[in-house]
């Protein structure tokens, strides 16, 4: 499917190089080639593909309290140490987003009026999936918009982004006015139900008696029919789940403190995530490997064309390297040690009896604080004494180390916190040059981890942690649930959990704690930070590691690895400075 995705997006561009010279300008391919060539047409919608913004390795993450880079180039680095602007805005979207609206756009435009298949009932199916992948591609595209740049204006007004609905060429007019908040969120939700409406929930081996009603008034009576156009074959394409899920998380946005002028209530947020998880049963579906889906990257090909496992809604194409171990790997696993990871996410674990460290109840030893602790710690992050590689090598970073796994000892290849990234990274893999082993990887777009934890947010805020609005569980049941599969309070029946299940106040911090662990180094933490209208300037801190003069280890915190330097507007993105300067109708948000 990857494939093809890539040569259909290059077709449009196969036109003859002579149509930039006189005569010869009969020779070039326009959009109009679209009403012959089918398969010109799809590399219009393959560009959308092409351009999705999903990333596959930590980047904004070490612009948050969760980590750091030990590459001072790194332009999230520069970005929270005071360098951010809006010329200068590493989480723009503006450019690849618009591209691919403008791909969407031109397709909409000509889908009905090309002739897909020479039998009716084939066209008309054809037809309708296509339309409903774009429209549902537009959709995602306009939430990644929404989220990098809406914010309030000077003003106060709360805005959106341009909605440009029709493709645009050299006669349009570009000065286009920002909609509202509320206008842009209503364009999302109008779009992923147009793409709903048409698509399959999901694409698979269909039954007879599977077939869409309106379908079978055309003549489709054999599953075989249907499953040509909407089959299993299709999968890693747009589809109405993933069409569901942008809904979920564009009203979780708009829903949250920063964008409560948007009207968008909680109860929203929660039916759209709610309206995902019942279709794997509730709670109960939880997928009890979803903590770690990446480990297990190998059996992906067991799911057949384009299958994922229980956790993935959605995922990239898989790809055989060593590249995320090249990055992160310690020094002495011929790594580069890019994302550190912070004290302060360190802390954010619980106890293996789910109280934070920071109650006397958790038992906590400042002096071995890596002992019984949650064991997604382990699993996510490389502390002092763990083992990593393929041979289970053991990794010290306390000052009494005999190689550049040290803290601080080389920069650009050392640890500047005193901890290394596991998670992502597959630990066969060898980055040594003589031996360049390498696994399996992909990129999760869309995990089921994060619908329950939108719903578990969403649900707590409408109705409380025990209330369940019109479903039969509640965001203390999901949070039971997450922690539960973690192997947290197992011992105890998660005696915290139940202590403070009568606290909204205290539900919110433990499910927000929550989030931050099962995401991290997903590139979440810098969009929760902002909508939760938190601060985003917690100084980055790190463990000292070193041996007293009898041999005993001590720990001391380091509170400044890295002092951030955000400005109180930045909850909020910035417009590309130089779309404000060309544009009169584009107005700034506050501060930029």
């Amino acid at each position: 499917m990857k494939n093809i995705i890539k040569i259909l997006a290059f077709l449009p561009f196969l036109a003859a190089c002579d149509d930039l010279f006189e005569p010869a300008i009969e020779n070039s391919r326009d959009e109009e080639a679209m009403y012959d060539e089918p398969g010109y047409a799809q590399g219009f919608l393959a560009n959308a593909y092409i351009l999705l913004p999903y990333q596959s390795s930590p980047q904004s993450d070490v612009a948050t309290d969760d980590a750091v880079s030990n590459d001072i180039s790194n332009n999230y680095l520069r970005m929270a140490t005071g360098a951010w602007a809006a010329d200068n805005d590493p989480m723009s979207q503006w450019q690849n987003r618009y591209n691919a609206i403008q791909y969407i756009n031109l397709f909409l435009e000509k889908v009905e009026d090309v002739e897909w298949s020479k039998e009716e009932k084939f066209n008309t199916m054809f037809k309708d999936r296509l339309k409903g992948e774009a429209y549902g591609l537009r959709a995602l595209h306009f939430y990644h918009l929404l989220r990098a740049h809406g914010g309030k204006t000077s003003d106060g007004s709360l805005m959106g982004i341009p909605l440009i609905l029709n493709s645009e060429n050299f006669l349009s007019d570009f000065n286009h006015f920002r909609g509202t908040y509320e206008e842009c969120v209503a364009q999302i939700m109008k779009d992923a139900d147009e793409a709903i409406r048409l698509l399959p929930n999901e694409y698979k081996t269909f039954t007879n008696s599977e077939i869409p009603v309106r379908y079978a008034e055309l003549g489709v009576s054999n599953a075989s029919d249907y499953n040509r156009v909407c089959g299993e074959s299709f999968r890693g394409l747009m589809n109405g789940r993933i069409a569901i899920v942008v809904k979920a998380q564009t009203a979780l946005m708009a829903a949250s403190p920063a964008f409560e002028l948007s009207g968008i209530k909680w109860e929203t947020a929660a039916s759209f995530s709610s309206e995902i998880i019942n279709q794997i049963g509730g709670v109960s579906g939880i997928d009890p490997e979803g903590g770690v889906w990446y480990v297990n990257a190998d059996n992906v090909t067991n799911y057949g064309v384009g299958g994922s496992p229980a956790e993935i809604i959605w995922r990239g194409a898989t790809s055989d390297n060593n590249d995320i171990e090249k990055d992160n790997f310690p020094p002495s696993l011929y790594g580069s040690g890019r994302v550190n990871p912070t004290q302060n996410l360190v802390d954010a674990f619980p106890m293996l009896n789910g109280y934070p460290i920071s109650i006397e109840k958790s038992m906590y030893d400042e002096n071995n604080p890596y002992n019984d602790r949650d064991p997604r710690l382990a699993n996510y992050i490389v502390y002092n004494g763990s083992a990593q590689g393929p041979s289970d090598s053991e990794i010290i970073t306390g000052t009494f180390g005999t190689n550049t796994d040290v803290i601080n000892k080389e920069s650009g290849l050392s640890t500047r916190t005193g901890y290394y990234l596991r998670k992502l990274t597959r630990k066969q893999c060898n980055p040594n040059s003589n031996s360049n082993t390498t696994a399996v990887h992909y990129t999760a777009r869309m995990r089921f981890t994060e619908l329950f934890l939108i719903y578990a947010e969403a649900a707590n805020e409408a109705w409380g942690p025990t209330g369940t609005g019109n479903n039969g569980y509640s965001a203390y049941d999901v949070i039971k649930a997450i922690r539960n599969r973690a192997g947290i309070g197992l011992e105890n029946a998660d005696e915290y959990l139940e202590s403070i299940k009568g606290s909204k106040d205290q539900m919110r911090e433990l499910i927000r704690n929550e989030r931050r662990i099962e995401l991290c180094f997903e590139n979440f933490r810098f969009w929760d930070i902002r909508r939760w209208n938190l601060d985003l300037n917690e100084s980055a801190r790190g463990i000292l590691i070193e041996r007293n003069s009898e041999g005993a280890q001590q720990y001391n915190v380091l509170p400044s690895v890295e002092v951030r330097n955000y400005k109180d507007y930045m909850i909020y993105g910035p417009i590309p400075y130089s779309e404000t300067q060309k544009w009169s109708n584009l107005i700034q948000n506050k501060g930029w």
